[in-house]
């Protein structure tokens, strides 16, 4: 009896645990949201305004509600006056940013003695950025989208190169836009299938579910009467942020607002995380560390510099302490943030301020001010951030210090593998440090795994990718089965590898394994077009370049090479027309300009193969191969 009683009253908690009772309706709970399941789907914030018009009419002027849209004169917070131009010293390059009707066009052009040689323009389809700091633009191209090498620098009124573009890195109309950004700075896209930056289609803003996550069982709920009392209940048929544990809530924030080197777990994608998980289940996040520095952090480094606070680490502060997400900073007072604040340490006497009466008077009691400055970015020029590490005012002396890199550190989990490490340090050298010394600690991270070669495989290529050592990566190749290998840059590698060695029909296998992972990868295409060259396959590989073409028109190496293909056909008409469209995309391309000086010697044109040639040194007066046509062609 006495065991049937205790096996009754535990069923009874279990019970109690999983099924509560309001007004007469029972709904079934687990002790997770429901919406966690990755067949639950996604409906639309025009869904959830039906019922949420309030949160709606608030949320879509925040600087998430605005961060992605269609380029319209309304969307745009940009000057188009007389100094809307923009001069890249390093690459003879001026932008123009221009409206023609109600369509918003960039125009590249270069200038010699005052006449236009150079002549581009490409239409802006979508805007990115709130406008609070920035605008930047974004091209679409039949799907395919990439990133316009200028931006309106809002706080400073003022065009400038886009963030990375400067200093001689100008990609100009190629930076493409692929999930990482694009799952940040908006909503989920819809991509195509074996693409890397084409899209089916492309949301105007970052939605309710980014946070809350897919709704699609909460609006069924709704729509069968199963209400739930949120003020005595949780409904677990969607995610309330509030309702998580703080990590848990902070990996939303996180996934966005942590930017750095970002890893993504294996068969992983920048769509899989939803509110509620682990950020570390779908990827890994990395930042470098450096002595010294106060200011040395990048531009979405909330999260980070909030977990460097002691107000994070002692007072479990999270983002909403301190911020609503459906009400716009810039339509919050700062008496708001300041009460936050005043919550822990207006009546602890240690942890009162302790700046002089005066000081506080002149900065208006303002903690946020003081303790919150706001700084420049290392990785976006013309801006200025609050810096959301709470701390004591920092002094001169201390901020002029020199900062010394120190480490990588792992943002989403305490203990990562070696193997996790060596791949951190190698997105780390791809993406912002190109110094040998990241490669040295990935090697070092990498001889400390225990994981099997199989596994090993992708770091251990792209490893010896980045150091140029091309038969070690044929030799791991050697070692794992083509079959096995199911990722497509390691692929790529690898058949780069064996095409640099000049083993093209290995190259072959290689390149077209990894188009078929990522048939949209166009660059991919390119270098198994280029290769079928080198193997005389030109009926195939002019097939792959009329595909990249359809695709893309726009890719100048496409252009290029079947404009080849053409004149080894003897098909001069065709040939001279795509390599004139190689070089009015990219008027530097030195390969389209080569190839133009054959395609006019073939027919006996010296004059203007001359003027090519001159063309190339004048760019780049150190190359060899257009000096010795030149003197050939002189001494003739």
């Amino acid at each position: 009896m006495r065991k049937i009683v205790l096996f009754l009253f535990w069923i009874s908690l279990l019970l109690s645990a999983i099924y509560c009772n309001q007004s007469g309706n029972e709904t079934y709970h687990t002790n997770e949201f429901l919406n966690l399941n990755d067949t639950v789907s996604y409906v639309g914030m025009e869904t959830c305004r039906s019922c949420h018009a309030n949160v709606y009419d608030t949320y879509i002027h925040t600087g998430m509600g605005q961060s992605f849209d269609i380029a319209t004169k309304e969307k745009s917070a940009a000057k188009f006056d007389e100094h809307a131009i923009v001069y890249d010293k390093d690459t003879d390059f001026y932008y123009k940013p221009f409206w023609k009707d109600s369509s918003l066009f960039i125009k590249e052009f270069r200038l010699e003695n005052k006449d236009t040689i150079h002549s581009r323009t490409e239409k802006i389809s979508y805007v990115i950025g709130s406008g609070q700091h920035t605008n930047s633009h974004l091209i679409d191209q039949n799907g395919y989208v990439f990133q316009a090498p200028i931006t309106f620098y809002t706080q400073d009124g003022k065009w400038d190169l886009a963030p990375g573009f400067e200093g001689g890195a100008n990609s100009r109309f190629s930076r493409i836009i692929a999930t990482e950004c694009m799952t940040c700075h908006n909503h989920l896209p819809k991509q195509l299938e074996g693409a890397v930056n084409k899209y089916e289609k492309v949301p105007t803003g970052i939605e309710c579910e980014r946070c809350h996550g897919p709704g699609e069982i909460h609006v069924k709920e709704k729509l069968a009467g199963n209400i739930i009392d949120t003020s005595k209940y949780i409904d677990y048929s969607i995610v309330n942020p509030a309702h998580l544990p703080v990590d848990l809530e902070m990996d939303i924030c996180q996934r966005c607002h942590l930017q750095g080197t970002a890893v993504l777990k294996k068969d992983k994608t920048f769509y899989d995380f939803r509110p509620g998980m682990k950020l570390s289940e779908v990827m890994n996040v990395f930042l470098p560390r450096y002595t010294n520095a106060h200011e040395k952090f990048i531009m979405a480094s909330q999260a980070d510099r909030m977990r460097l606070s002691d107000c994070y680490k002692i007072g479990e502060m999270s983002c909403t302490s301190c911020h609503n997400p459906h009400k716009s900073v810039q339509a919050t007072s700062i008496n708001q943030f300041n009460q936050v604040c005043a919550g822990c340490h207006q009546n602890d006497t240690q942890k009162k301020c302790t700046e002089q009466a005066t000081a506080l008077s002149a900065a208006e009691n303002n903690c946020v001010q003081c303790h919150m400055p706001k700084s420049g970015s290392i990785d976006i020029p013309h801006v200025r951030i609050t810096d959301h590490y709470v701390t004591k005012p920092v002094k001169e002396p201390q901020k002029s210090a020199i900062a010394e890199f120190v480490g990588l550190a792992c943002l989403t989990k305490d203990n990562p593998e070696p193997l996790e490490m060596a791949e951190g340090y190698l997105a780390l050298f791809d993406k912002f440090v190109p110094d040998l010394k990241m490669l040295d600690s990935a090697s070092f991270y990498l001889n400390r795994s225990k994981q099997s070669t199989q596994d090993k495989l992708d770091a251990t290529v792209h490893l010896a990718f980045n150091k140029g050592d091309l038969e070690k990566i044929i030799n791991q190749s050697k070692e794992v089965p083509i079959e096995k290998i199911n990722q497509a840059w390691t692929l790529y590698r690898i058949g780069e590898a064996f095409s640099k060695t000049g083993q093209h029909q290995a190259a072959e296998i290689y390149f077209e394994k990894a188009v078929k992972l990522q048939k949209y990868n166009l660059d991919f295409n390119t270098k198994l077009g280029a290769t079928l060259m080198h193997l005389k396959k030109n009926a195939e590989a002019k097939a792959v370049f009329k595909f990249i073409l359809a695709e893309n028109e726009k890719e100048p190496v496409a252009q290029s090479n079947i404009g080849y293909i053409y004149l080894l056909e003897g098909d001069l008409k065709k040939s001279g027309e795509a390599y004139d469209k190689a070089i009015a995309l990219d008027p530097d391309y030195e390969q389209a300009l080569f190839n133009k000086v054959g395609w006019h010697l073939v027919q006996k044109q010296e004059a203007p193969a001359i003027n090519l040639l001159n063309r190339i040194l004048k760019k780049n007066p150190s190359n060899e191969k257009a000096k010795q046509i030149l003197t050939q062609l002189k001494n003739q």
